[in-house]
């Protein structure tokens, strides 16, 4: 079992279960990349400091503003500048093919085919995969989930029959349980399981969750999917040379090339800390200090030692 927290002579080090040591986190997953996605949602979510992940099947995706084969979707144009506004753009195969209904090649063909389209519209791999029609055929998932990050193998609905009484107690619930909440919406006024007249509910929705960013940490499906994938595979080590030193080694056991997500550093001490600085090869690090006496570190996990000096 991977050790995420160590001390020494009064200090405990851990690596927080969610970045910044928030009490949970939720990831909004939005399938099938209707145009609302672009028009609507992306706007929203930017109002609020907030990003989400757009799944999307590329053969339904329009190609550029002169060839619009159906006024629903996206094209590829703006996929590319809501990545390039901090989005992400992941795979939900390039034609919704279900895993059980297809031959396992004509479904390798298809989620390839739509990372490389991904790729190409917006300079980034698509690092986590959504299942069409929820089918985790197990062949077709040894194909999806390779080179990922993460899948969407668990979620809420949010859409049609959501209610502000519902999402209240929901949202309290990932709170308590510090618990990772991962949304499904398709339609926003129109399509699948949409708000139809309503959409205000949503909204009202990310109103409540913003007002509790103390506690609630909204990060993409990769941003989410990576940062507890790293935590439980991090490793820490320390030592304290001087009085007001220590020295944390982070030990990960993950591809550094896919696994690139930031992690929070939770340093505690017998008294509260007053003042704290820290580097990590070379580069001085983001701290924040809590009201109750503690310091935050974001650090790099396949980085060097990391250097904390006290006061």
């Amino acid at each position: 079992m991977v050790a995420t927290s160590c001390a020494a002579e009064g200090w405990q080090v851990s690596v927080a279960k969610y970045k910044d040591n928030k009490a949970c986190a939720i990831s909004y997953t939005f399938d099938d990349g209707l145009k609302e996605h672009y028009t609507k949602v992306g706007p929203e979510f930017e109002k609020r400091g907030m990003r989400a992940t757009f799944f999307i099947n590329g053969n339904s995706i329009n190609q550029d503003d002169a060839h619009i084969t159906d006024t629903t979707r996206m094209t590829w144009a703006q996929l590319r500048e809501l990545s390039d506004r901090g989005h992400e753009i992941s795979n939900h195969g390039w034609a919704h093919k279900n895993f059980a209904r297809f031959p396992i090649e004509e479904i390798r063909e298809d989620i390839m085919k739509n990372d490389s389209a991904i790729l190409a519209c917006t300079g980034k791999p698509a690092l986590t995969f959504c299942y069409p029609n929820n089918n985790k055929k197990a062949e077709g998932r040894r194909i999806s989930d390779k080179g990922r990050v993460g899948t969407r193998t668990f979620q809420r609905s949010l859409g049609s029959k959501s209610n502000d009484k519902e999402l209240a107690k929901w949202t309290q619930k990932m709170i308590d349980t510090r618990d990772w909440g991962v949304t499904m919406t398709h339609g926003i006024t129109y399509g699948y399981d949409n708000f139809g007249r309503t959409p205000q509910r949503l909204w009202k929705h990310l109103d409540m969750v913003a007002s509790l960013k103390d506690s609630i940490w909204v990060g993409t499906f990769y941003e989410v999917a990576a940062y507890t994938a790293e935590r439980r595979a991090t490793s820490l080590g320390i030592a304290r040379p001087k009085e007001n030193q220590l020295l944390i080694t982070p030990t990960m056991r993950l591809d550094p090339t896919l696994f690139i997500e930031p992690l929070t550093l939770v340093i505690q001490g017998d008294t509260p800390i007053r003042k704290l600085s820290a580097k990590q090869d070379g580069k001085k690090l983001p701290v924040t200090l809590t009201d109750d006496g503690k310091a935050l570190v974001t650090f790099n996990p396949n980085g060097g030692v990391i250097e904390v000096k006290v006061k």
